[in-house]
């Protein structure tokens, strides 16, 4: 039986280190994501242990001072967190970009593969052609072998 050679098969390969590339690319701005959100509850609780802080200050003796910085950290606490999600909006925008080229990188590579399937279908059928030829073939040359015998025995 002959060997399959897919003759794209070069193409293939690269769709396939393509693919790769792109979810290493997902992967990757998925975790800048996952730490930028991350970075957002590191805030949230920074800023909600200010909050507790600024309650704690109205029990004993006020301290006015304390109390205008800690409204300060409170306004920029609610800075630092509008800025934040900033920047997990730009993350996630990111990553909706990656996953849609890594969506079309796999639909390439999956067409190549139905054609490589194709292909080795084709193949198969080409192959079950000659090989049913050598068997006619064989039994032509079997029959004739047989006749020139039965002709030589009768002679």
């Amino acid at each position: 039986m002959a060997r399959f050679r897919y003759r794209m098969q070069s193409i293939l390969d690269i769709k396939l280190k393509m693919e790769t590339q792109a979810k290493q690319e997902f992967a990757e701005t998925r975790m800048r994501l996952d730490e930028e959100e991350e970075k957002l509850e590191a805030l949230k609780k920074r800023k909600a242990a200010y909050e507790q802080q600024a309650r704690d200050m109205l029990v004993g003796t006020l301290n006015c001072r304390d109390m205008a910085e800690n409204k300060e950290a409170l306004l920029r606490m609610d800075e630092y967190i509008s800025l934040q999600r900033l920047e997990i909006r730009k993350a996630e925008k990111k990553v909706e970009e990656a996953r849609e080229k890594l969506a079309q990188v796999m639909m390439e590579r999956k067409s190549h593969d139905t054609l490589k399937e194709k292909a080795f279908e084709q193949f198969l059928l080409e192959e079950k052609k000659q090989e049913s030829k050598e068997i006619d073939e064989l039994t032509r040359y079997t029959y004739g072998q047989r006749q020139k015998l039965r002709a030589g025995a009768e002679a």
